[in-house]
């Protein structure tokens, strides 16, 4: 199926929706944004009026009206499976901001509704894009570390009372999940995507915020590799965000990214060398939020998929896999020991 001029809406005009409809904007010779959809009226009215479009406060409702192609989800993430489904069962593919679900039941409905439709899932994982990461991707498939020894990712940001007492959901098992599920979930990514399938982990949380799920967590993981490391993650950093890296240390190269969202390449050391070696501190870059800029790149490819060009770069099956580690962690912590892969999980 070729589309020539993607017939988008967005669902859940929140935070990162922002981020969403800057790039459509961009990309206009190729999206044309149809609608909106939010629940809370005086947000759907300000949106409705600043981009132009008809505004719906029910999904179903929007979905019977407009003619589209796809939908992107800034919704809670507990809502995302059942929302999926909806759209998948109206022959429309769909783009869900991360965690895709926050069980795995959730994740698995959504994959085969999409499946069983003959539409598209993407799961948001932009930080892949960043091109501080890329490069470390590229020294790892080059195999330039020799074998990795130690990997260590810390995510040290904080978010105070006031940022869960803007909704409801925020702070819950179900709807969103913790520093691990939420803010996390793009450098859990990276823990499979990097560095190869996982063996087993261990987890600890605490929660210090008047909140249902963890603030703080540290997550041992051995690789089937036989490399170890460790995931810090904290919410509670005073007085502002601090630092989201990666370390990793081989028998051949050592490299850290760092700044406050694996932006800023801070150590690359190898015993051999490379032409792009030169250039490789050039590729750090500011940022203004810990969103970064690879979102406009994922849509690149989200447009090259849709007219039947290009695979995805991260569909739902991709999403599940972090989603699995996180689950798995979960387990760990409640359970007090540790988990080794495969494993069932609710």
């Amino acid at each position: 199926m070729i589309i020539k001029k993607i017939k988008i809406a967005v669902v859940g005009c929140g935070r990162i929706s922002d981020i969403h409809f800057s790039i459509i904007k961009k990309l206009e010779r190729e999206f044309v944004l149809k609608a909106v959809c939010d629940n809370k009226h005086h947000v759907l009215m300000d949106h409705k009026k600043k981009y132009n479009v008809r505004g719906y406060s029910n999904l179903e409702e929007m979905l019977n009206n407009e003619e589209l192609d796809l939908v992107v989800l800034c919704t809670p993430s507990g809502l995302h499976s059942k929302q999926t489904c909806l759209i998948a069962s109206k022959a429309i593919n769909v783009i869900t901001e991360k965690p895709m679900a926050t069980n795995l039941n959730d994740a698995l409905n959504m994959i085969k509704a999409c499946d069983e439709n003959g539409v598209k899932l993407f799961v948001i994982k932009q930080n892949r894009n960043n091109p501080t990461v890329k490069a470390l991707k590229r020294a790892i498939d080059e195999k330039r570390f020799g074998d990795i020894k130690l990997i260590q990712f810390n995510i040290f940001w904080t978010r105070p009372q006031s940022y869960y007492d803007q909704d409801e959901w925020r702070g819950t098992i179900d709807l969103d999940g913790g520093c691990l599920m939420n803010q996390a979930s793009h450098y859990v990514d990276f823990i499979e995507w990097l560095f190869g399938p996982v063996e087993k982990v261990h987890c600890m949380s605490s929660t210090t915020r008047e909140i249902e799920v963890e603030d703080t967590a540290v997550l041992n993981i051995k690789w089937c590799n036989g490399a170890i490391g460790s995931m810090s993650v904290t919410l509670l950093t005073y007085p502002s965000n601090l630092e989201g890296s990666v370390t990793v240390i081989g028998e051949k190269g050592t490299v850290k990214i760092s700044g406050q969202a694996a932006n800023q390449i801070e150590v690359w050391n190898f015993d051999d060398f490379k032409e792009y070696d030169k250039d490789i501190k050039a590729l750090s870059y500011d940022i203004k939020s810990v969103y970064g800029f690879g979102h406009q790149l994922y849509y690149e490819n989200v447009i090259k998929v849709l007219n039947d060009k290009k695979l995805p770069d991260i569909d739902g099956n991709q999403g599940l896999q972090s989603l699995k580690i996180i689950l798995a962690a979960y387990l760990s912590a409640d359970k007090d020991k540790t988990i080794s892969f495969p494993v069932e999980i609710q």
